[in-house]
């Protein structure tokens, strides 16, 4: 597997993998063709269908300039990725070069044909959750954590330190803020005023506020095309950050000890990637929110001291329990119903965590069970619930529009 700085990146939303991933494609065929005087950029499948509410145009045409020409095309071919883009570069009227280029999750990019850069090695000799369980009972190894420390390098925890720190701050600032998210669906900012609304005493109702409140910060950040980190992508940046959060603030637990928390949810992240999915365009919200929930719980497993077959119930239960969740984002746009779903699954992320704790002897499910059971279940959905709004929630709203 490669390393888990794969799984964590830091940058503008509201897309992972529809603006992430065109941006560093953009920037790549750029530097291949610094002479061009203008790009045209075709996008077919996800790309073309909910580009322009994910904001693709608009970064594609930040990156090569206004000299760009975006087109948004229908045609399709046998083995198509959802999320392809062809890239041409011209010089007066002739035609300098070409570049065919899929947004496979998570900001990630693949280029057909081509092999993989020096950032995409592998760092991990393990691919399932049941090799790296085994390799770490035979070298004695307890957490997940110490297995990424032992495969990183002790320099991994400076970058998850950088990680955790953006995190926060889009908590900080997404609980600071009020208004209507762009893009015309008028969708009102909810984090401060879930975080701050009195309630009357209740344990419960004031966790699921805390918790809720901290998704929403983030979500919003995301959908307002600010600063967040991919968990594993955009539009499941919430669940993550707002679980550690919370059990930052109720548990006293220090940075460094959250960064463990990160570590061994990378690990799940990378999992998930590798064996089945990321990607909304590819499986169905299942693969991102459904991933963001299980790396979650099991970083709160580790957070609580669990082992190592309770962080992988923890991950599994929560993968579990979205098999089959659709995306279906209203106009194309990360908020609908992408953000108040970050806070469910932050909930569900810690009622996860709490069964392991207690149920994981008599579990039959492995984590690399669900794992190809999402992937079977998402590439047999029909495309109009895998990310691209011709279906389900996106649709209705679109007959209610038209009365």
């Amino acid at each position: 597997m490669k390393s888990i700085r794969e799984i964590y990146k830091i940058g503008k939303g509201p897309s992972s993998s529809h603006t992430m991933g065109p941006e560093r494609a953009a920037k790549l065929f750029l530097s291949r063709y610094p002479q061009a005087d203008r790009f045209l950029v075709t996008l077919y499948g996800s790309l073309c269908k909910t580009g322009v509410g994910h904001g693709t145009d608009r970064v594609l045409r930040d990156t090569l300039g206004e000299r760009t020409e975006v087109l948004f095309s229908k045609d399709s071919w046998e083995g198509m990725h959802p999320n392809t883009m062809d890239f041409t570069a011209f010089s007066g009227d002739r035609k300098i070069g070409t570049l065919r280029v899929e947004s496979v999750g998570g900001g990630d990019i693949r280029i057909p044909g081509e092999p993989m850069s020096k950032s995409g090695e592998e760092v991990y000799v393990e691919h399932s959750f049941a090799e790296i369980a085994y390799f770490c009972r035979w070298r004695y190894i307890h957490t997940l954590s110490e297995y990424v420390e032992l495969n990183e390098g002790p320099e991994i925890w400076d970058f998850l330190m950088e990680v955790w720190n953006t995190m926060k701050a889009s908590i900080d600032e997404g609980l600071s803020k009020t208004g209507v998210l762009p893009g015309g669906l008028n969708v009102q900012r909810k984090a401060k005023y879930l975080y701050e609304k009195p309630i009357d005493d209740r344990p419960a109702l004031k966790e699921f506020q805390s918790i809720a409140a901290y998704a929403y910060a983030v979500a919003e950040q995301n959908a307002d095309n600010g600063t967040v980190v991919t968990a594993p992508t955009c539009g499941a940046c919430g669940v993550l950050p707002a679980v550690l959060k919370y059990a930052q603030v109720t548990k006293g637990f220090s940075d460094k000890e959250i960064c463990r928390g990160l570590a061994t949810a990378g690990i799940i992240g990378n999992l998930t990637k590798q064996n089945a999915s990321i990607s909304g365009a590819e499986c169905g919200c299942q693969a991102e929110i459904g991933t963001a929930c299980s790396m979650a719980a099991a970083a709160l497993a580790e957070l609580y001291g669990q082992n190592l077959d309770q962080v992988e119930y923890a991950a599994e239960v929560a993968m579990e329990h979205h098999l089959g969740l659709t995306c279906d984002p209203i106009c194309g746009l990360v908020q609908i119903p992408c953000i108040e779903r970050n806070a469910v699954a932050a909930v569900r992320a810690m009622n996860a965590c709490n069964l392991s704790y207690f149920l994981t002897g008599s579990r039959n499910i492995s984590y690399d069970m669900v794992c190809r059971a999402m992937k079977e279940t998402g590439v047999n959905l029909d495309h109009r619930f895998r990310e691209t709004s011709e279906g389900g929630l996106a649709k209705l709203y679109e007959r209610k529009g038209k009365g």
